[in-house]
């Protein structure tokens, strides 16, 4: 059995060490087909961008004297003349950006200068042939000796393109792994426009009617509108989650994953590792596992978060915090339910928070939803869920963070044991704190005060999944009742929530509402489910709200 290298993105050294490899050469095929001269590949992380940009470099690169035996037996050396005949044939320039996560412009600057000074000392070989004017001299020598100004580092593939095309005679492939990266780290640290602006200016120097590129490939999480970074450019082509064009050359298929839970006897396992990692679909393939999670289980033997915990995920917690709706079709999206979105494919990162269809499309790209449905493309209107268990275990955790200080003893397992143990007076008092407390987070207009509770209930009630099934809004009896909390142990206390809006909570006005909440769940006979179901201990409680005040009542 073949060794897991966990973390090796280094195509040759994975080859050399006879790692564990699942065959993804035929991307390189692809990037061949396509014609288009700058070609951007989105995909979450860890799904195999920057093992597949290295994969490109020791194909193409000219300096690589060993190229046939690190493709060996591959499905890329199976192909025509066309294809194998560009093996070694190009210079190669390779740049990952993936350090650029600087707290401040400055450092980011200074981190770009350094980035740059290793790729040209990578390169300085060159210097040995007398083809080169004093100027590309004089640059190349100072980005190698620290001494680069910001327009040399705007100038630096530009010029080292050039100097690289003179030197072998030949066009030059330029790959730039992670090129979002600084863009996303600007925005969390607040000097986005300032990284824009250079960046911008790097981006269209070094594309912009550059003659010495044969083709040029660049991967990250998240698409940033072209505006944003590629205005004015030609031949450049987008590839997202939602394209066909190499749809099954990232991430693990299910074909492929076969032969992995063969290659590993983990057969009986294959049905849990579904459910934990399975569920990403990519262009027209579905069924994609999550590379990382995967390779991880296989050396570990334990079902668990690893994907959602190799990223602080700031961006995505950052706009989670700000939209009362994004929080309520959240935690739908926990009870397994699809929600229908508005989703803009080009992330706008400025404001980000303040468009929800922003939020969707970020969290689409870097790996958080899955398309279930297209509804209405020209309008961008998606049906999404969350692929698998994993994902759903970071929601739950945000969640979890929105309730933190905010329960009486900072513990929100004791107001549901009150609940679930039908201490129902100490539920009603800590709640009605915790409403207090949480009202303004989700940031409550008159016109949502039912669908915030209702959201802000299934939130709380998300920290009983383990023991209840928790659904709402779903047809029981004759008509659909709110929340219903169903046992999985056949002898526990079931529940049916209902929730009532009323303009004061004067005595007379409450008892009104609690009377009519009551007739409403015996008529439409709501407790007809569980009833079926063989469950005879049945609460029915209605919870009457008016803004910030809350009475809850048995019936």
């Amino acid at each position: 059995m073949q060794i897991i290298g966990i973390g090796e993105s280094n195509f040759k050294t994975l080859r050399l060490n006879n790692n564990y490899f699942i065959d993804k050469s035929l991307y390189i095929k692809d990037v061949i087909d396509n014609g288009s001269k700058v070609i951007l590949l989105t995909r979450p992380r860890r799904f195999g961008k920057t093992l597949n940009m290295s994969m490109l470099r020791y194909y193409f690169d000219v300096r690589e004297e060993n190229a046939k035996e690190l493709f060996k037996g591959l499905k890329i050396m199976e192909q025509d003349e066309y294809y194998t005949s560009k093996m070694g044939y190009y210079p190669v320039i390779y740049l990952s950006l993936k350090d650029l996560k600087m707290m401040n412009y400055e450092y980011m600057v200074g981190q770009m200068k350094t980035i740059m000074m290793n790729l040209f000392d990578e390169h300085k070989y060159i210097l040995k042939e007398d083809k080169f004017i004093t100027g590309e001299r004089n640059l190349f020598n100072r980005i190698l000796d620290e001494q680069a100004t910001d327009l040399d580092i705007i100038n630096s593939l530009n010029i080292l393109s050039k100097m690289l095309y003179k030197y072998y005679g030949k066009p030059v492939i330029l790959l730039v792994d992670e090129y979002d990266v600084p863009l996303q780290t600007a925005y969390v640290e607040g000097y986005y426009d300032e990284a824009v602006k250079f960046l911008k200016s790097f981006y269209n120097t070094t594309f912009k009617d550059n003659q010495y590129l044969e083709k040029t490939v660049l991967t990250g999480v998240s698409r940033i509108a072209k505006e944003s970074l590629f205005s004015g450019m030609n031949n450049f082509k987008v590839y997202t989650i939602m394209d066909n064009e190499f749809a099954d050359d990232f991430g693990i298929t299910t074909e492929e994953m076969k032969k992995v839970i063969s290659d590993f006897n983990v057969e009986e396992d294959e049905e849990k590792i579904k459910k934990w990692y399975d569920g990403y679909k990519i262009g027209n393939v579905e069924g994609i596992y999550n590379p990382w999670s995967i390779l991880n289980y296989l050396t570990d033997k334990e079902l668990k978060p690893y994907w959602v915990n190799t990223s602080s995920n700031d961006l995505i917690k950052m706009t989670l915090k700000k939209s009362n709706s994004i929080k309520e079709k959240m935690i739908k999206l926990l009870q397994d339910e699809p929600v229908e979105v508005t989703i803009d494919l080009e992330t706008i990162i400025v404001g980000i928070e303040e468009k929800e269809e922003n939020i969707w499309g970020l969290m689409l790209q870097t790996g958080y939803l899955n398309v279930e449905e297209v509804v209405d493309l020209i309008k961008g209107i998606y049906k999404v869920k969350l692929p698998n268990y994993e994902i759903k275990t970071l929601f739950e955790g945000t969640i979890d963070d929105w309730f933190t200080n905010k329960v009486e003893g900072n513990d929100l397992r004791s107001i549901l044991e009150d609940l679930i143990t039908l201490k129902l007076e100490d539920f009603e008092r800590k709640f009605k704190k915790l409403v207090i407390e949480m009202f303004s987070f989700f940031d409550v207009g008159e016109n949502t005060a039912e669908n915030f509770y209702h959201a802000f209930v299934l939130g709380m009630l998300s920290g009983l999944k383990d023991i209840y099934y928790i659904k709402s809004n779903r047809e029981s009896g004759y008509g659909r009742y709110d929340i219903m909390l169903e046992p999985k142990e056949k002898d526990k206390n079931s529940f049916i929530i209902e929730f009532k809006i009323t303009e004061n909570m004067d005595e007379k006005t409450l008892k009104s509402t609690i009377k009519e909440a009551k007739k409403q769940i015996e008529e439409k006979r709501y407790e007809q489910e569980l009833k079926e179901r063989g469950f005879t201990n049945i609460t029915k409680m209605v919870f009457v709200c008016n803004g910030k005040e809350i009475e809850i009542a048995v019936v």
